[in-house]
C-alpha cells in the first residue's frame, strides 16, 4: 500500500530486539519513519539495527529495562533529546513463563505483570506529556501475545491476566487521551485469540485497505499481519479508530 508514510515521524518500538517488535521496527523504518528500538539485550537489538540500517533506514538503539519507571523515564527523555519529538509508541515488550498457577514463583509473576503491563504504563505516562506538545498529537499501540495453546492446557495465568490488564488500560488510557489527540489502540498477535470474542467485540466499522508487508520473522504469517494492522492503525486512515483491542491474526480485513 503506497499511502503509507511516515517520513518525519519517529517511532518507539519497544522489546524491538526480537520477533514481532523487530519486524515492525523494521517496517516503519521501510516506510520512512525514524525509528527509536528499545530492548533490554544489546546483541538481539544490535540485529534489529543493522537490518534497518543495511536497508537505508534511519534507527537509533536504546538500551533500557522499561519495565521500570527511572528507566523508561531516563528513555523517553533521550528519545526527545535526540529527534524532538515522538510520534508513535508501541510498546512490544512481553514475556510468556510456561510455569502454572500453582508452580509459579514470585519473581515470575512479578517479573510477568513488570514487562507485560507496568512497561506500557510507565512509556504511556512519561510519553504522553511529550505528545501533548505536539498539533497532531499522537498514537500508541499496545502488543499482547496469545500463547499456542494445545487442546486441553489452559494458558499461563499470569500471561492471561496481564492482557486483560494491558486491554483495560488501553481503553482508559484512550479516553483519558483523547482531548489531547492521542489515539491509544491494542492489537492481539500469535496462538488462538477467538478468546477475545466471547468478551465482546469492539472492533471498528470503517474498511481500511491491506498494505504490502512482507517479513522474514520465523512465524512470517504472524509477523506479516500484525504488523500491517499495526501500520494501519498509526496511519492517517485510521484517524477516527482508539480504544480499540484488535486481533493481528483476524482483524486485518474488517479494519
Amino acid at each position: 500500500m503506497s499511502n503509507l508514510d511516515f517520513n518525519e515521524k519517529v517511532v518507539l518500538v519497544t522489546g524491538a530486539g526480537r520477533s514481532i517488535g523487530r519486524t515492525i521496527a523494521e517496517h516503519f523504518a521501510k516506510h520512512g519513519a525514524s525509528v527509536a528500538a528499545n530492548d533490554i539485550t544489546p546483541v538481539n537489538l544490535d540485529v534489529t539495527v543493522s537490518n534497518i540500517r543495511q536497508q537505508g533506514g534511519d534507527v537509533q538503539d536504546y538500551v533500557y529495562d522499561v519495565a521500570k519507571k527511572m528507566p523508561a523515564i531516563a528513555m523517553i527523555n533521550q528519545i526527545v533529546n535526540n529527534w524532538g519529538r515522538i510520534d508513535i509508541v508501541i510498546n512490544g515488550t512481553w514475556v510468556t513463563p510456561n510455569a502454572a498457577l500453582l508452580d509459579m514463583d514470585e519473581w515470575d509473576w512479578r517479573r510477568t505483570i513488570d514487562v507485560n503491563l507496568s512497561a506500557a504504563f510507565f512509556i504511556m505516562q512519561a510519553t504522553a506529556p511529550v505528545m501533548q506538545t505536539q498539533t497532531d498529537g499522537g498514537v500508541i499501540i499496545n502488543l499482547a501475545t496469545v500463547q499456542n495453546l494445545q487442546r486441553g492446557i489452559t494458558e499461563n495465568a499470569g500471561v492471561l491476566a496481564t492482557r486483560m490488564a494491558l486491554s483495560g488500560l488501553t481503553q482508559a488510557a484512550a479516553q483519558e487521551l483523547a482531548e489531547f489527540s492521542i489515539r491509544v489502540n491494542a492489537v492481539l498477535h500469535g496462538g488462538d485469540t477467538s478468546w477475545w470474542t466471547a468478551q465482546g467485540d469492539m472492533r471498528p466499522e470503517t474498511l481500511l485497505p491491506e498494505p504490502e508487508v512482507t517479513s522474514d520473522d520465523t512465524n512470517p504469517l504472524t509477523a506479516n499481519k500484525t504488523a500491517a494492522l499495526v501500520l494501519q492503525l498509526c496511519s492517517d486512515a485510521a484517524a477516527h479508530i482508539s480504544g480499540q483491542i484488535l486481533k493481528g491474526e483476524n482483524d486485518l480485513d474488517i479494519l
